[in-house]
């Protein structure tokens, strides 16, 4: 099923909707929660950054009907922004990833996906991007993932 984004979805509480199972990865079983924090810049932080996140569930399937897995926030003052999820699970044909719109203040919206590193589906994903790759790293039991957005916004 092909992701819809209408944008309407709801303003986070740091959080997405949590999963009623853990998650699996192809490295190792997690409680199923990945963090994200992540920094936008352009020489200076931008504040105030709308970050509007949407992903498959946990059997690689979009929630069209309602918002489970999708949602919105902005930056804080110095242009970061943290939010919680699950690893998303792997639907046909395309590699494991969130979708991601990004607008600065009066600025235009960059529309994109970042990528897992280590995904035997990387390589035959036709929309994957290498320079797309969050940074993961153990956060107990839990993932941890980094991307630094740098946006034109003159």
């Amino acid at each position: 099923m092909t992701p819809i984004h209408d944008g309407q979805a709801p303003r986070l509480a740091r959080r997405m909707t949590r999963p009623s199972a853990p998650i699996s990865s192809s490295r190792t079983a997690r409680r199923g929660w990945s963090n994200c924090a992540d920094r936008f810049s352009l020489a200076r932080p931008l504040p105030r950054t709308l970050i509007d996140l949407w992903h498959a569930d946990e059997r690689g399937e979009y929630d069209t009907g309602g918002f489970r897995y999708r949602g919105h926030l902005f930056t804080d003052a110095e242009g970061r922004y943290r939010f919680r999820t699950i690893l998303p699970a792997l639907y046909t044909g395309r590699t494991r990833h969130y979708h991601v719109k990004v607008q600065a203040p009066q600025q235009g919206v960059l529309t994109t996906q970042l990528y897992f590193p280590d995904e035997p589906m990387n390589r035959r994903d036709g929309l994957f991007r290498r320079e797309l790759m969050m940074r993961m790293a153990e956060a107990g039991d839990d993932l941890s993932a980094r991307f630094d957005f740098v946006l034109d916004a003159r």
